[in-house]
């Protein structure tokens, strides 16, 4: 049998993101997001046949509209939202050091 030395806890600091690559990562979790709120839209526009004719076309165009782009809304935003994000925090992790994690 043989033994292992204890795994002692590191504390690592996060200096630095890459902006193109936080905001990929972001842009494709927002788009994940934007897909959960589809249905609510759907169900919006599944609701429209209750309302006054002249609602009707205008609400089913907007609520099967919205569940189509808002996966694309949402991930156009957490792409850019991402870059600017990266871009502060690098500028702010040269100041104060950046933030500290503890990996094993």
């Amino acid at each position: 049998m043989t033994l292992e030395p204890p795994l002692i806890p590191t504390i690592r600091r996060i200096k630095r993101f890459a902006p193109l690559q936080l905001g990929k990562m972001m842009g494709i979790c927002y788009g994940i997001m934007g897909l959960l709120f589809c249905p609510i839209f759907l169900l919006m526009a599944l609701m429209s046949p209750h309302l006054p004719p002249q609602q009707r076309v205008g609400v089913m165009a907007f609520g099967t509209g919205f569940a189509i782009a808002m996966p694309f809304i949402y991930a156009i935003m957490g792409f850019v939202g991402g870059i600017v994000s990266a871009f502060v925090y690098n500028l702010i992790a040269r100041w104060v050091g950046g933030v500290e994690v503890e990996v094993e």
